[in-house]
This record gives structure tokens, C-alpha cells and sequence, in this order.
């Protein structure tokens, strides 16, 4: 099971227990808004027929942190996030939260927000891709 939490827990993990956020939402997702420190491995990326899941996804952040890093992967409102949590796992990684609220904020079934995200929070962020965190840096 994928233990799911706050923005504001989120926070308080990058600060004081190193873990590195992983935005999984497309590029231009990414750059137009995003928690300040995080690394950008989209889980999915636009195609002609929607999106199309990132053959590299588990690879690129088995090279980067290993199975043991200490992760949190967030997206817009908590979806992709979660099956990208349950991917890495899956494939033995040890050290998975899910910033269950995303960077907008989760939603009731009739598209409420729930839960702020990080964006609503307040708290610490960033446009445009930062040095060493993009996709296209990381294995894209």
C-alpha cells in the first residue's frame, strides 16, 4: 500500500529527511508551475491520442536514485502520482510516498476541490525547468 500525504508533509520531508519530490505530470506541466527543488519524470507524455505512458519512467529514476531514494511523486491532482508510486513498488523501490493533493488539489467526484495542493498551499515554488531536473536532463 502507498502511503499518501499532504503537500505541507511533502514539505516537511524535502526539509528535513531529504526526500526528492517527483513531478510526474508532462513537460509543459512542469514548466508552467511546480513544487521549488523538484525533479521533473514525466510518468506519461502527450500523444495523438492522449497520453501515452513513459517507457523510461522506472529506469530513469532507478538510475538517478536507486531502489532505496527516498521519493515523493505528485502530479496536478493526485492520479498519475499514485499509479506511479505503485509502478516503482512494484519494481522493489522501497522509499514511496504520494503527495496525495498534487500541485492543484484533489477533487470530489463532482470536481470539487477536497484537498489544496501545493500551488494553493503556499508553499515553496518554481517555473521553467530548473538546472539538473528536467526530463530532458534526466533521460528524456
Amino acid at each position: 500500500m502507498i502511503r499518501r500525504i499532504s503537500p505541507a508533509e511533502a514539505f516537511e520531508r524535502m526539509t528535513h529527511e531529504r526526500y526528492a519530490y517527483i513531478d510526474v505530470r508532462t513537460v509543459p506541466e512542469y514548466e508552467s508551475g511546480h513544487p521549488a527543488g523538484a525533479f521533473n519524470v514525466p510518468w506519461a507524455s502527450s500523444g495523438p491520442s492522449g497520453l501515452v505512458p513513459n517507457p523510461r519512467f522506472v529506469a530513469v529514476l532507478e538510475e538517478r536514485f536507486g531502489r532505496t531514494g527516498k521519493l515523493i511523486l505528485g502530479c496536478r491532482i493526485g492520479h498519475r502520482s499514485l499509479h506511479a508510486a505503485e509502478a516503482l513498488v512494484a519494481a522493489g523501490f522501497t522509499e514511496v510516498l504520494e503527495q496525495r493533493a498534487g500541485w492543484e488539489g484533489s477533487r470530489d467526484a463532482f470536481g470539487r476541490t477536497v484537498e489544496p495542493g501545493w500551488k494553493r498551499a503556499g508553499l515553496p515554488s518554481a517555473l521553467g525547468a530548473e538546472p539538473g531536473r528536467s526530463w530532458k536532463e534526466l533521460g528524456g
